[in-house]
C-alpha cells in the first residue's frame, strides 16, 4: 500500500477501549480499514489543513488564507475523551485527516461558533468513514442522510469499534449524565 494512501485503522483488533491495536501487517485487510482513494486537492476557498484534532468530531483547519477555522463534522457524534472508545475515535480520526488538505463542506455554525461541516480527503466522506468504522454514532438528533444510519447498522452487526461494548452509551446520554462518573462541558 502507498504511503500516500490516507488510511484509518479502527484501531480495534482486540475489542478493549484501552488497548487497540492494528492488525499485523501479514494479516489480509480487514473490513476495519478504510482506503480512500488518492485524487486531486480540494478547491481554494472550500479547504483547509488540519492542524488540531481535538476529539473525534471536532478538528481545527487553517484556511488558504491562513485563518485557523475550528469544524464540527456534522451527523456524527464521537464519544467523548473520558468516555470509553473516545481516545480510539480521536486517535481515529487523526489517523485520517491530521496534516491532511481536507474539502470543507460547511453547513452552519453551531451554538458554540464552530463550522459545521462534512470533510471530505482525496474525495472520501470522513464522516461517514467515522461511523462505518464504529468511531461514531450517527447523530440521531441532526442526522439526515441515510447513510450514515446504513453505517451505524453495519457496524453494530460487525461490533466495530465503540459497538463491540455490550452497553454503548451514546455521547448525547453520557453528556447528559455529566460525563458519568466525570463533568464534561462542551464546546470540545
Amino acid at each position: 500500500m502507498k504511503a500516500s494512501a490516507l488510511m484509518i485503522l479502527a484501531l480495534l483488533s482486540g475489542c478493549t477501549p484501552e488497548a487497540p491495536q492494528a492488525p499485523p501487517a501479514n494479516q489480509e485487510q480487514s473490513p476495519l480499514v478504510v482506503t480512500l482513494p488518492e485524487r486531486t486537492k480540494p478547491t481554494v476557498g472550500n479547504s483547509g489543513k488540519v492542524v488540531g484534532v481535538h476529539d473525534g468530531d471536532t478538528i481545527t483547519t487553517l484556511t488558504p488564507g491562513n485563518v485557523q477555522l475550528k469544524i464540527r463534522l456534522v451527523e456524527i457524534d464521537a464519544p467523548e475523551i473520558k468516555q470509553p472508545f473516545g481516545q480510539q475515535s480521536k486517535q481515529a480520526l487523526s489517523a485520517l485527516v491530521f496534516g491532511k488538505d481536507v474539502e470543507i463542506r460547511a453547513t452552519g455554525k453551531d451554538q458554540y461558533g464552530r463550522t459545521l461541516a462534512r470533510l471530505f480527503v482525496d474525495g472520501a466522506d470522513v464522516n461517514l468513514a467515522m461511523v462505518k468504522a464504529g468511531m461514531a454514532w450517527r447523530f440521531e438528533k441532526y442526522s439526515k442522510d441515510g447513510a450514515f444510519l446504513s453505517a451505524q447498522e453495519e457496524a453494530r452487526v460487525a461490533k466495530r469499534g465503540l459497538w463491540c461494548d455490550p452497553a454503548p452509551i451514546p455521547p448525547w446520554d453520557w453528556r447528559k449524565r455529566g460525563g458519568s462518573e466525570i463533568g464534561i462541558a462542551r464546546p470540545d
